[in-house]
């Protein structure tokens, strides 16, 4: 498979070049992609710092280097640009058609799309991560009423990343809540979980998978054993079919893919930071 190194060139985090440059990328299956990241290049000197290593990587013959470069300021745009690159600039992409459909220029602001500018909506999201480390696995159940999702499912079937991604990306208070084998005794869903049953949405998994995640957690054990994951794994879904719980599979999303599920069918407004 060929090989080919990428850049992605920012003043700021670089969090937008890398994704957008990676929905590019993965749409070229046959090429294996070697994804460096140069965040906060921002001033004449790192641009030339930037620019050398660029130009270091493709003295090495793997091919012309790509880069995916949202830097603001046009002149350390232009300094990078020199090296022996595919250079692609999102800025120039985009920002020069919207300027002319809104008729106004961009203020051109470093950071601006992932700072702290905003303070009620940087707070928002802060809060929302603290809500999700707070009430991961059920370790709380204090102010359950304020979630606006509450994710059910067996042991390691995708809860907690999905609950930080929903908190970091959208702000979205999320808890997560373990159904364990004494809840699959009894038949229902525990007692906290029955006032807000609107708010539960579930997450199952191929027993298989799970059994590959749980061995390697806790090898040897019975928690780990294909026979219990697979009796677990169907249990939780007939408890969430019974009582009516919107649920997905995670074998094969990604967190990303969950996580969009879970706000369109929850019709839960997403705000992206």
């Amino acid at each position: 498979m060929e090989q080919r190194t990428v850049f992605f060139v920012s003043d700021g985090t670089g969090i937008t070049a890398q994704m957008l440059g990676h929905s590019l990328l993965t749409q070229f299956e046959g090429v294996g992609f070697s994804q460096v990241t140069l965040p906060f290049v921002d001033s004449a000197e790192k641009a030339e710092e930037c620019c050398a290593r660029i130009e270091a990587e493709a003295a090495k013959g793997n091919g012309r280097p790509i880069v995916f470069s949202t830097l603001v300021n046009q002149e350390l745009r232009q300094v990078v640009r020199r090296a022996n690159a595919l250079f692609l600039d999102f800025f120039e992409t985009f920002i020069d058609p919207l300027e002319a459909g809104l008729g106004i220029k961009s203020s051109h602001t470093i950071g601006r799309s992932h700072s702290a500018m905003d303070k009620k909506e940087y707070q928002q999201r802060m809060e929302a991560i603290n809500f999700a480390m707070a009430h991961d696995d059920g370790s709380s159940h204090r102010e359950l009423g304020q979630a606006d999702v509450i994710l059910v499912g067996v042991s390691r079937s995708g809860k907690t990343p999905t609950s930080l991604y929903l908190a970091m990306q959208f702000g979205v208070k999320a808890a997560n809540y373990p159904l364990i084998p004494e809840d699959f005794d009894r038949g229902n869903l525990p007692e906290v979980l029955k006032p807000h049953k609107g708010r539960l949405y579930g997450l199952t998994i191929a027993p298989e998978r799970l059994h590959e995640i749980r061995k390697e957690r806790r090898p040897g054990s019975k928690y780990a054993e294909l026979a219990n994951c697979r009796y677990e794994v169907a249990q939780a879904e007939d408890l969430m079919n019974r009582e009516g719980i919107r649920s997905i599979n995670s074998t094969t999303k990604s967190i990303e893919e969950i996580a969009t599920t879970i706000l369109r069918e929850l019709r839960i407004a997403r705000q992206v930071y």
